[in-house]
């Protein structure tokens, strides 16, 4: 299938195919992760595919760590080292930019407060903007959402559905 995608929130297909596939590995429904992944490896290329991997990965252990040090509302916890392998996050094998949105929304389907603030404070470091963010991230709190019920009933949607469901206008050949 080749698939013909229109603007998304301003988003290229590498943003787009990146951000569906971390969020969809993040949610870790099985269904929803090979639709996904079958459509995703017609958009990424395989640097795209391991960022994309390695996002949801690196994100799904950071979001659980960081979302217990604000739980657990004991300070001294924050001042013991963390003791996470995140060698990656120098050369992820995509541009920075691009990696860091696909944390951030894997960060924000997750609820990781943390994680979500520290990847907005390295975007916007790097020059993106509050309106650029905003634009980008929407579609996650959807997205969040819906993986359960595209999950749960997986078999009664054909790709086309379970796309335009998630709120991208995707049409397939």
């Amino acid at each position: 299938l080749s698939s013909l995608i229109n603007s998304v929130a301003g988003m290229s297909d590498q943003q787009l195919w990146g951000t569906l596939l971390s969020t969809a590995l993040a949610s870790r429904n099985e269904h929803t992760v090979r639709e996904i992944a079958i459509e995703a490896s017609e958009h990424l290329d395989e640097s795209g595919l391991r960022a994309a991997k390695i996002a949801a990965s690196l994100m799904g252990m950071n979001n659980i760590y960081y979302r217990f040090l604000h739980l657990v509302e004991d300070e001294e916890y924050g001042r013991l080292p963390a003791r996470l392998r995140m060698n990656v996050l120098a050369a992820p094998g995509v541009p920075k930019i691009q990696f860091e949105l696909w944390c951030l929304a894997v960060s924000a389907v997750n609820g990781c407060g943390k994680c979500v603030a520290a990847h907005e404070k390295v975007l916007r470091d790097a020059g993106v903007t509050r309106e650029q963010i905003q634009k980008y991230d929407p579609p996650n709190a959807v997205h969040e959402r819906l993986i359960a019920v595209l999950g749960r009933h997986c078999d009664k949607f054909n790709r086309q559905d379970k796309m335009l469901f998630l709120g991208y206008n995707v049409q397939f050949d």
